[in-house]
């Protein structure tokens, strides 16, 4: 008994005490502790991935993103490093961490059994995602040529690449390939759901050929090369094209339920937040892509504003008595 009641003492002990919890670690949630940072939120940033960033680190982080205030165009590679540069000054980051369990405790949160905060910064994104699968079996051999993210395209160069997919990623990823590779860019449909400006684009490249409307049917390992059988739509018509490698950008499989079993409550895959980011549990808020609310605009930009917007409640919430300093240019 004093054995085990040692123990939980050793526990408490351990704890570890933060005011604010982020979780995500993408553009978001890095902007958000940066934020902190300015209020002198002692701050823990949690993400499930090995490193940081999100989905723009892992699914495109040589593409230029245009709707950052101040900045005509910087790549995610570029915006993370900015966001991060000083950043492990400023809070702990813990990476390969999945939250499983919040418990409310009084006026604050245990995180896991190990991390006791006063307030949580949701900031998910699209949550946790896995990209849908090619639909045609590959063998065992082949697999290594078949690609779902890539982070350097010079590693294609001179090959011949498949891209698989009718979306902003499907295009953005043929654009920087062909830049290295001569690419063949396969879509089920005759109109693509990207930006037509990125379909001209390709149009124009020479090392581009373009195939709609096409599934892919048969695939094969034939000479170190990947043979995929192509079907045009509504037609028996089946056409044979040998790839080196191809990438696949059907999309994306997300799942915020997760938090529902923190008694969060979801309006479909987002979270419903006021005026102020909070969820329906005080203390607890979400900004960026999962978050939901009437005209809201899935953009980078105006996820750093909600963050602004969450973490100036969070201090008037936690410390009432304090002048809060809003923006930097106050005098």
């Amino acid at each position: 008994m004093l054995k085990l009641i040692h123990q939980q003492l050793r526990g408490v002990f351990k704890i570890k005490k933060f005011d604010l919890a982020i979780i995500g670690a993408g553009p978001v949630g890095l902007f958000a502790a940066n934020y902190a940072h300015l209020h002198n939120l002692k701050t823990v940033i949690f993400d499930s991935m090995e490193e940081i960033g999100g989905q723009p680190k892992m699914l495109y982080p040589f593409k230029d993103i245009t709707d950052i205030p101040v900045f005509n165009h910087i790549t995610a590679d570029e915006l993370i490093e900015r966001l991060t540069s000083e950043l492990t000054e400023k809070a702990k980051i813990e990476t390969n961490h999945r939250v499983n369990e919040i418990e409310k405790n009084e006026d604050s949160f245990i995180i896991d059994n190990e991390y006791l905060v006063k307030s949580i910064i949701i900031a998910t994104g699209a949550g946790a995602f896995k990209p849908k699968k090619f639909p045609v079996k590959i063998a065992p051999e082949a697999e290594k040529r078949v690609h779902y993210f890539f982070k350097d395209p010079e590693s294609f160069a001179g090959q011949t690449i498949g891209v698989f997919g009718g979306g902003d990623s499907a295009l953005d990823w043929a654009q920087e390939l062909a830049k290295e590779a001569n690419v063949i860019l396969v879509h089920r449909r005759s109109e693509f759901r990207g930006m037509q400006s990125s379909v001209e684009n390709l149009r124009s490249l020479k090392n581009v050929e373009i195939l709609t409307p096409y599934l892919p049917k048969t695939a094969e390992l034939v000479d170190n090369k990947l043979k995929l059988g192509l079907k045009k739509m509504a037609s028996s018509e089946i056409e044979y094209h040998e790839f080196d490698q191809i990438v696949v950008a059907y999309g994306f499989r997300a799942d915020n339920r997760f938090v529902k079993k923190w008694g969060i409550e979801l309006n479909g895959a987002g979270i419903n937040v006021s005026r102020t980011m909070e969820t329906n549990i005080s203390g607890i808020y979400a900004i960026g892509d999962i978050a939901t609310y009437e005209g809201r605009v899935p953009v980078i930009g105006v996820g750093f504003g909600e963050a602004q917007i969450a973490i100036t409640d969070i201090m008037r919430r936690l410390f009432p008595e304090k002048t809060l300093t809003i923006h930097s240019t106050s005098m």
